[in-house]
């Protein structure tokens, strides 16, 4: 945003700076100037002069000698110009002065050109006549000077005045970076207003005086919004007997040096609106709105529209248009329409001033390939009691400036918040909260004296306590933070001291489901796995590989609205696939012995379609070819278990019942009666099925059912002082009966003496009957308290013993 300094100061009276200190106090204020630029750079010694004879060049056809009244002296100049007469008053740099740049209206040379007193063809000139380009603007900036020439001022001017100063070039534009959060300071009005606050001085807005004659609006127009959500505000004015024509020269240079060419009275003044008040406008030849009606509704969609550009725009339904009883009229927001734009014919004009949904403008805008001014500040999000203001001020303009007649009253179709008597946000006055937040100790009467340069007022509630009501237009100031801010940036953040942070010191740790996960890493590692990774969206294709039945619950995924492709449409249920896709991956590439973990979710919906959240339950997978078997993988799993605490022997289950295992090679996880995973060696159809060559093996733990289970405390006992007894017992089993069931009764029937027991030796062959096997156990006694005598060791024996004869089972002789 660009706005020339002089207009600042025709709101803020009494500002005396320099350019340098005006830029440094805004910038440390919070409103940033990027840079600025003296549009008076590079002139010097130009004047008014006033050409009393032309007469020819004795030795040029093109060259003409000037007699020229400088107020003080008259001096000669001969010039190329011939677009000069007796009795004009043109701009005259005198000899040691400086212009801008080139007749040419190219790029402006660092140091200005130098103008020295010489002889043209023999002829002396002691200076040069200007033109505009020559004083480094342009026919934008100055629609009424030649295209091609010397500029001529008008009648005011006198010999001898400043030209620069009758030019308005004694002037300074910024560029302000306004943060899309202070829609206010999209005005000048917004600037002036911090500008005001920053240097302490009265902020001095225009008053705007009722306008209109004794006519009555409606009887002229009637708005209908059909969209409100859209729309919240709309504000229509009349404007009767129009007259165009220029606009005054100070309303052409101020929008000039925000950058917007000078037309005409009617559109300057809409320009000049937008750029004071922040608040776009539009006006129409009211005679081509048929019925006399304003309908603001959305576009249907395949409609097409020819904005005030001539270019055809499609619309959607997504659209917000301004139609008239027949026909659209314009984009709502953006862009008025080809059929009703103001032409020299007009005599009625319709003013609206419109508050539109920022979201809306801001994609329609995109979607229709259309970004204006306009749409640049609708986007933002405008306040709605601006649009009053704003058009009232259109109108009063019209008649200052003698551009037309206007007609009593505003149509005004506004949401029923407006039509409270203040709706003002109230926050709670704080000043020990926002100096904490701050490390200040600014005073209450500080921080209020700093709120009434911001327009913000103070007032006591009916409990004594002071709220701040915070005006229409700053609707950045929704909490304590930025009131806090407000104070900082008036108290000055250079002024704020270094202080430390206060507060505890805390050791940071790791959650307790996440210490178990990295034992988990540990251990897999330390067992040799590396760590794999795979995708949590997968093919439904996978539920096949892996042998799923069709009414297997875990065919039932969520499917994904906005998939990579079909083989990233669901989320997985289990997470076998991935890790058997990365073993098919080694396998491929011929790596020998390969074995992989991975620590990763699976989403479990609780209906479909979705009514809430699925059920996310990490999974620890472990999977291997090569080196090791079956009992290779359950020995991770005991490792694993011991390392999270989970002191009790884990029971293997072989009624697995997993499709994708090997149906004798498979066993569901039992920890204290719940089932906390499963492993096993992978079937043949579905290594096959991966392309795998070899024996695979995979278990996979459910943490979400582990993780109770587990503990790092650690309970040590002092070393035993009594001797161990052992027995060792050979046994001949059915081969039906698992190591686990023998176990599981020597734990039982052991008694407080048993200290532990080990399997060392199974054998099968041609000396042990069909079906059976043999199975040896040493068997370890001890006692805290005492040394265990002959009689205490047999009876835990007899026990044992009569238990595994129920079983079946009978000593080998």
């Amino acid at each position: 945003m660009n706005t020339a300094l002089s207009w600042i100061k025709a709101y803020v009276p009494e500002l005396e700076c320099t350019d340098q200190e005006y830029c440094d106090a805004m910038t440390m204020s919070g409103t940033k100037i990027e840079g600025f630029e003296r549009r008076d750079r590079n002139l010097e010694k130009i004047v008014v002069g006033e050409i009393l004879s032309i007469e020819a060049h004795p030795d040029a056809d093109k060259l003409i000698v000037c007699q020229v009244n400088i107020g003080a002296e008259t001096v000669q100049i001969v010039t190329g110009a011939h677009n000069v007469k007796v009795g004009d008053k043109v701009p005259v740099v005198l000899d040691g002065g400086k212009v801008a740049g080139g007749h040419d209206g190219g790029p402006l040379p660092e140091e200005g050109i130098a103008i020295r007193a010489g002889k043209l063809r023999g002829v002396p000139s002691n200076g040069m006549m200007c033109s505009i380009e020559e004083l480094g603007s342009d026919r934008n900036m100055y629609p009424e000077a030649p295209e091609e020439g010397i500029y001529i001022f008008g009648e005011e001017a006198r010999p001898g005045d400043d030209a620069v100063e009758l030019l308005g070039l004694h002037d300074t534009v910024f560029e302000y970076e306004i943060t899309s959060n202070r829609v206010d300071c999209y005005s000048v009005l917004g600037v002036a207003r911090e500008a005001a606050a920053t240097f302490r001085k009265p902020f001095v807005p225009p008053v705007v005086k009722a306008t209109g004659n004794g006519e009555d609006v409606n009887d002229y127009i009637s708005v209908e919004v059909q969209d409100p959500d859209l729309c919240p505000r709309y504000c229509a004015r009349v404007c009767r007997n129009i007259k165009i024509g220029p606009s005054p020269k100070w309303m052409q240079r101020r929008l000039a040096a925000s950058g917007i060419r000078p037309i005409n009275n009617l559109v300057d003044i809409t320009n000049y609106v937008m750029e004071e008040y922040g608040q776009p406008m539009h006006a129409f030849d009211l005679d081509t709105i048929a019925g006399h009606k304003i309908i603001v509704r959305r576009a249907k969609d395949g409609d097409e529209f020819q904005t005030l550009d001539g270019q055809m725009r499609r619309l959607d339904s997504e659209v917000l248009m301004i139609c008239d009883a027949e026909k659209e009229v314009a984009i709502g927001g953006i862009m008025g329409g080809e059929d009703t734009k103001i032409t020299d014919k007009v005599s009625t004009v319709l003013f609206e001033a419109a508050v539109f949904h920022g979201p809306n403008i801001r994609k329609s805008a995109k979607r229709i390939g259309l970004r204006t001014d306009s749409s640049g500040k609708f986007e933002k999000g405008l306040e709605l009691h601006n649009a009053e203001e704003a058009v009232n001020r259109a109108c009063q303009l019209i008649e200052e400036l003698g551009c037309g007649e206007v007609v009593g009253g505003m149509v005004d179709v506004a949401q029923p918040a407006l039509q409270s008597a203040d709706s003002r946000k109230r926050l709670l006055f704080q000043p020990e909260k926002y100096n904490r937040l701050l490390g200040t100790q600014v005073s209450p009467e500080e921080m209020l004296e700093m709120f009434q340069r911001l327009k913000i007022e103070a007032v006591e509630d009916e409990e004594g306590n002071t709220n701040l009501l915070i005006p229409y237009f700053r609707q950045d100031l929704n909490c304590d933070a930025d009131i806090a801010e407000e104070v900082a940036r008036f108290y000055g953040y250079d002024r704020i001291p270094t202080t430390l942070p206060t507060g505890e010191a805390t050791a940071g740790r790791l959650s307790y489901k996440l210490r178990i996960e990295q034992k988990a890493e540990d251990i897999a590692e330390y067992c040799g796995f590396s760590q794999g990774m795979s995708y949590s969206f997968e093919s439904p294709k996978v539920f096949d590989r892996l042998l799923l039945p069709g009414d297997s619950r875990l065919r039932r995924a969520i499917t994904i609205s906005n998939p990579l492709g079909e083989d990233f449409s669901i989320m997985r249920t289990v997470t076998l696939n991935g890790m058997l896709s990365s073993l098919a991956t080694n396998y491929n590439r011929r790596n020998k012995n390969v074995r992989l973990y991975e620590l990763g979710n699976i989403y479990l919906p609780k209906e479909l379609p979705l009514t809430e959240l699925p059920d996310e339950r990490m999974q620890f997978t472990l999977g291997f070819y090569g080196e090791g078997d079956f009992f290779t993988m359950k020995g991770v799993i005991e490792e694993f278990f011991t390392g999270v605490g989970m002191r009790k022997k884990p029971v293997y289950d072989p009624e697995a019942e997993k499709p994708f295992l090997h149906p004798g090679r498979q066993a569901l996880i039992r920890y204290e009666d719940v089932v906390v995973g499963y492993l096993g060696e992978v079937h043949p159809e579905v290594l096959d099925n991966y392309e795998i060559g070899v024996k695979a093996y995979v278990a996979v733990l459910d943490l979400p059912n582990v993780i109770p289970f587990t503990t790092f405390d650690r309970k040590y006992q002092s070393l035993a002082k009594y001797p161990a007894v052992s027995r060792d017992i050979s046994m001949v089993v059915p081969k039906s009966i698992l190591a686990g069931d023998i176990e599981q009764l020597i734990a039982q029937r052991g008694g407080k003496i048993l200290e532990s027991y080990q399997l060392f030796d199974i054998y099968e062959g041609a000396q042990i009957r069909e079906g059976y096997k043999s199975m040896a156990y040493s068997i370890t006694f001890r006692a805290k308290d005492r040394t265990l005598e002959e009689g205490d060791v047999s009876a835990s024996m007899k026990k044992i013993l009569h238990g595994l004869e129920q079983m079946g089972i009978e000593l080998r002789q």
